[in-house]
């Protein structure tokens, strides 16, 4: 544990870091911050915390610079003392709900929304619903052997998706297949229904074995396309607008990642079982090397009490980290509330 004076020195350095990106010397802690201590003080003090691992010397610098260790106890003091966000705005909120007219809308919205709001590459992940139970099934017929499947669980959800038959199946048809289907996976999730199919021979309709041989494929992949989650990105090139990210080659490299939506989701999904609405990495705690010089800040937006998605920004870690976490934890809420306004 570090004392209260090398505490004051480190968040002192931290702060004036994050507002010129530049090595912080003594003489600047002793000229902007009154810690009581002469600069010879701040000098040995300074010396003791990079011999601790929470500052580094830059090549061809006398000042200092935050390691990531200090980063971590930095954001992790804030987490303990932070309140629940910083002052709602409603105008937020209520730009969500007007321009967002599906739930896929909503999400990609958020992500822009909260680019602009960050100056940092947003991420934004739809929501997971494979616990979800499902509601209703329509299949409707249109034109040139097309069909459209009409998906809504129980939370509300719609999913649209359109295939396109090898035979004509008649409206008729179409309705008995999905009165059958809607009684036959009536209560379960969606990942219930998906085995379900795979692993059982449903054939329980006289005469209809043929058209349901054709439609329960296709109710499948439907079934899979409301599974998987969507990753939606914004300001990817707001990276270029901060100096760490100044050498072009180290910039692409940084690019080119968010532009991988596998890795993207990667990042996102990840911890599963994580509990905590709200989740920083730093640094060299990231698992890909291009965001060794990173922060991952992500927060859970829900439905009710359970958790559905996520929001997240990603940039270098010199960050703001007070204003950032606020800001996080409020839109987050503000997600999760014009969900619900959208579906009750």
């Amino acid at each position: 544990m570090l004392d209260e004076r090398k505490l004051k020195v480190l968040y002192a350095i931290i702060n004036s870091h994050l507002l010129s990106a530049e090595p912080i010397g003594s003489r600047t802690i002793s000229k902007e911050y009154n810690l009581g201590v002469s600069p010879a003080t701040i000098r040995n003090e300074m010396s003791d915390l990079e011999d601790k691992g929470y500052l580094s010397k830059p090549h061809s610098s006398a000042g200092r610079v935050p390691s990531d260790k200090a980063y971590r106890l930095y954001v992790d003091d804030i987490l303990k003392i932070s309140s629940s966000g910083i002052e709602r705005d409603d105008e937020i909120k209520e730009t969500l709900y007007r321009e967002s007219k599906q739930v896929e809308e909503l999400i990609r919205n958020s992500a822009k929304i909260l680019s602009a709001l960050t100056s940092y590459t947003a991420l934004a992940l739809s929501p997971q619903l494979s616990s979800s139970k499902l509601k209703h099934i329509q299949i409707i017929s249109l034109m040139e052997k097309r069909i459209l499947i009409v998906v809504v669980n129980s939370s509300g959800f719609v999913k649209n998706s359109i295939f396109r038959l090898n035979q004509n199946i008649s409206e008729e048809e179409l309705l008995i297949v999905s009165n059958f289907l809607n009684e036959k996976f009536n209560g379960l999730t969606v990942e219930e229904i998906i085995k379900k199919i795979e692993l059982e021979n449903i054939k329980e309709m006289p005469n209809m074995e043929e058209i349901l041989n054709a439609i329960l494929p296709i109710i499948n992949s439907s079934l899979r396309n409301v599974v998987n989650a969507d990753i939606y990105s914004d300001g990817v090139t707001k990276i270029l607008d901060y100096p760490e990210y100044s050498d072009l080659e180290k910039a692409k490299s940084f690019i080119s990642f968010i532009e991988n939506e596998e890795l993207l989701m990667d990042i996102m999904v990840g911890n599963k079982n994580q509990k905590d609405d709200l989740k920083i990495v730093i640094g060299e705690e990231n698992i890909y090397e291009v965001l060794k010089d990173c922060s991952v800040i992500t927060a859970n937006y829900k439905l009710g009490e359970k958790t559905i998605g996520k929001i997240g920004i990603v940039g270098p870690t010199r960050m703001d980290y007070p204003y950032l976490i606020g800001i996080l934890k409020s839109f987050s809420k503000d997600i999760s509330e014009v969900l619900y306004k959208m579906i009750e």
